[in-house]
C-alpha cells in the first residue's frame, strides 16, 4: 500500500510540473512579465538571452537540490527534483509547440491583468498540492530550507518577500523601463501566495465547538458514536441562576458541523458556542460527511518543509 501511494505522490508531483510549465506559456511569457522567485530571474535572463528557463532551472536548481539532500531531508530533495525535471522538461518540449491559439495575451494592454491573475491562482494551487506532498518548486524554496536548517529562528518569509521584492524591481530595467511588469509581478505574487494559503488552510483547519449542557455524558457518547471524534468535559457553574453545568469541548471537521449541530439540538437547556481552528496539530482524524476516515492520498516523505 505504501509504495501505492509513493508511486501515485510521484506521478501528482509529475504532473503539478507539466501543468506548471503549462501555465507558463500560455499566461507568463506571452505577457512579458516575471513571476516570483528564482524562476522570475530565470524568466528575465530568457527575456534578455533567449536561453529557455528550461535550461537555466536546472542549472540553477541542481547544486541547491545536492545541498537540501545532504543537509536538510532526502525524500524533500528527490520529490523536489522530480517536479524541477519535469518542469524544465516541459517547458523545453513545449518551446517547440506552437501555443498561440491558446495563450492570453492583450497586444493594447487591455486586461493585462487577466495572464498573471490566472497564472497566480494556478501556481498557487499547485504550490498548495507539493507542500502536502512534501515536495517543492526549487530556487528560493531550497535557500530557504538550507537557510532554516542553520538557522531555525529566521524567517523563511523575509527571505522570500526580499527575492520576490528584487524580482520586481529588476523587472522595470529588464522590461524596457516600464511599471506595468513590476506591478504584474506584484499581482501574481500576491495571487499566488494567498492561493496557496487557502488551499493549505482548507486542508488544516477545524471547527472547535464548546457546548455548555447539564447532559455531558449523553452528549458526549452520541458525538464518539457518530461523529468519531472524543470530546473532553469540564465542570462549570451558571452564574445567573448558580447551577452547576458542564460545558463539552469537541474539535470536529468543517464537513461535520451541521451534523454535531444537530446532535446538539436534541438535548434541552443546552447551547454551543462554535469558533473557527485554523490548524490541529497532533492525532487529528478528518472524516467525510458520510463518517468515512479520509485518508490522506499523498506520501509525506518525513515531512520535512519549511
Amino acid at each position: 500500500m505504501r509504495n501505492i501511494k509513493l508511486i501515485w505522490t510521484y506521478f501528482v508531483i509529475a504532473f503539478a510540473a507539466m501543468l506548471a510549465a503549462l501555465n507558463y506559456e500560455l499566461f507568463v511569457f506571452p505577457n512579458q512579465f516575471a513571476p516570483s522567485g528564482i524562476n522570475g530571474i530565470c524568466t528575465m535572463i530568457q527575456y534578455i538571452s533567449g536561453i529557455s528557463v528550461g535550461y537555466l532551472s536546472l542549472v540553477v536548481n541542481i547544486p541547491l537540490a545536492v545541498l537540501v539532500f545532504f543537509k536538510v531531508s532526502k525524500p524533500l530533495a528527490v520529490r523536489s527534483m522530480v517536479y524541477v525535471v519535469v518542469f524544465s522538461v516541459s517547458l523545453l518540449v513545449l518551446d517547440r509547440v506552437d501555443l498561440s491559439a491558446f495563450a492570453y495575451a492583450t497586444e493594447n494592454g487591455t486586461s493585462r491583468i487577466l495572464g498573471p491573475l490566472t497564472a497566480g491562482i494556478i501556481m498557487g494551487f499547485l504550490y498548495s498540492i507539493l507542500i502536502k506532498a512534501s515536495a517543492y518548486t526549487g530556487g528560493t524554496d531550497f535557500v530557504a530550507a538550507i537557510i532554516h536548517s542553520k538557522h531555525p529562528e529566521q524567517s523563511v518569509f523575509g527571505l522570500s518577500f526580499v527575492m520576490n521584492a528584487m524580482v520586481a524591481i529588476a523587472s522595470y530595467f529588464v522590461y524596457d523601463y516600464k511599471m506595468e511588469p513590476v506591478l504584474l509581478c506584484i499581482l501574481y505574487s500576491f495571487a499566488s501566495s494567498n492561493m496557496a494559503e487557502r488551499f493549505l488552510k482548507n486542508g488544516r483547519s477545524a471547527v472547535r465547538f464548546e457546548i455548555v449542557t447539564n447532559s455531558p455524558e449523553e452528549l458526549s457518547k452520541e458525538i464518539i458514536e457518530k461523529l468519531h471524534h472524543t470530546t473532553t468535559v469540564f465542570p462549570a457553574k451558571g452564574m445567573y441562576n448558580g447551577r452547576e453545568v458542564s460545558i463539552v469541548m469537541c474539535v470536529v471537521n468543517n464537513t461535520q458541523v451541521a451534523a454535531l449541530s444537530g446532535i446538539v439540538g436534541h438535548y434541552p437547556h443546552t447551547f454551543a458556542i462554535m469558533s473557527q481552528v485554523s490548524q490541529v496539530m497532533g492525532n487529528f482524524r478528518h472524516f467525510s460527511k458520510e463518517g468515512q476516515e479520509v485518508v490522506p492520498v499523498l506520501d509525506q516523505g518525513d515531512g520535512k518543509t519549511v
